[in-house]
């Protein structure tokens, strides 16, 4: 069961309640560089990323933002620390959201202008704990920054905007390790009803990072904790929303293009299974339809596997059967089986497409 938190709306997407949950990454470029910043949201577009967020450290890439705005068709989210004269310009050069913590910008008629102006914008603020970045007397009273230290700075946030009747808010709460990203998320979860944005920061390299991903957004979601998500990744951010849109299809919370179902290979295995999965793999990546593909290596577990995927091959001695929905359609060479299941794949979106 998902966790109930209240709707809020980024621009035109819909965040919490029973909306989707939705997948965001962040431009590394210079947001100054407005032309490098628009070229990598077009690419996190493509990608199908739902939610961007630009760094904001002066006030030239606060001015920036309109221009970027201008060409970007998703949420644009502005991070903000320590300055609100930054958020104030993000917001009046239209940005969809603020990532800010309001505990760190000073005195409390900053925060009430950022309060107003977002109001008048309908403009959602997230309360964005770092445990890299806690309040000094929050490490003094635990020692170092542990979950409760963090759902703790996070509560303080929150009570700041709440005590201006402000409660367009979203949360986040993310360490670099799994265990205390969870244990902090489930006990604000068990608290607070506002949406809840997850990740595990500094995650690691591509590679690293998705396992260490994939394990703790994993867990937040099979606990119904969750509704945004970025993947950290030190590499390309379109790696992230790659990443991020397989762990939901994993789970089945969202449906984007193909699942895909392959054999780990054994002695049994007598087709170049590998070669074929990565192929089938690479040119059915902007399969529209959520098609699950079968691509199995011997006659042990691949007919079952084959069978029960909406298409699929079972290899043999150098050739394999293709399943299309349960049936054997039709016997096929194996140099031919990765331009059979593709072409096959292509024809069963197609007619999917057209009962839509």
């Amino acid at each position: 069961m998902r966790h109930k938190t209240r709707q809020l709306k980024l621009g035109k997407l819909s965040i919490g309640g029973d909306a989707p949950i939705s997948v965001q990454s962040m431009c590394n470029t210079d947001t100054r560089n407005v032309a490098a910043t628009l070229a990598q949201i077009e690419a996190l577009q493509s990608a199908k990323c739902e939610i961007i967020r630009c760094a904001v450290p002066d006030q030239d890439a606060a001015e920036a933002l309109g221009a970027i705005k201008r060409g970007c068709q998703m949420p644009l989210i502005a991070d903000i620390h320590f300055d609100y004269k930054l958020a104030m310009t993000a917001v009046t050069n239209g940005v969809d959201g603020l990532r800010l913590n309001p505990g760190n910008i000073g005195e409390r008629w900053k925060v009430e202008e950022v309060v107003r102006i977002c109001e008048e914008r309908q403009v959602p603020i997230r309360i964005g704990v770092n445990a890299g970045s806690l309040e000094r007397e929050l490490l003094q009273k635990y020692g170092h920054p542990t979950a409760g230290a963090m759902v703790e700075s996070a509560l303080g946030h929150i009570r700041i905007l709440e005590d201006l009747n402000y409660q367009n808010i979203k949360v986040s709460l993310k360490a670099s390790d799994i265990a205390r990203t969870v244990e902090a998320y489930r006990a604000l979860a068990a608290q607070v009803d506002y949406p809840l944005h997850i990740g595990v920061t500094e995650a690691g390299t591509t590679w690293s990072g998705t396992i260490k991903s994939a394990i703790g957004l994993g867990t937040l979601l099979y606990d119904g904790i969750g509704d945004t998500l970025r993947v950290s990744l030190t590499g390309d951010p379109v790696e992230e929303v790659r990443v991020g849109w397989e762990i939901l299809k994993s789970l089945r919370l969202r449906e984007n293009g193909p699942i895909f179902v392959s054999c780990p290979t054994c002695g049994r295995c007598q087709i170049d299974l590998i070669e074929i999965a990565e192929e089938v793999e690479l040119r059915l990546h902007d399969l529209p339809q959520p098609l699950t593909i079968a691509v199995m290596g011997c006659v042990v577990n691949g007919p079952g596997e084959a069978r029960e995927a909406d298409l699929g091959i079972a290899g043999g001695l150098g050739q394999g059967i293709l399943f299309r929905h349960g049936e054997v359609v039709r016997r096929v060479p194996q140099e031919d089986l990765a331009d059979a299941l593709v072409e096959e794949a292509w024809k069963l979106a197609e007619e999917k497409r057209s009962l839509e």
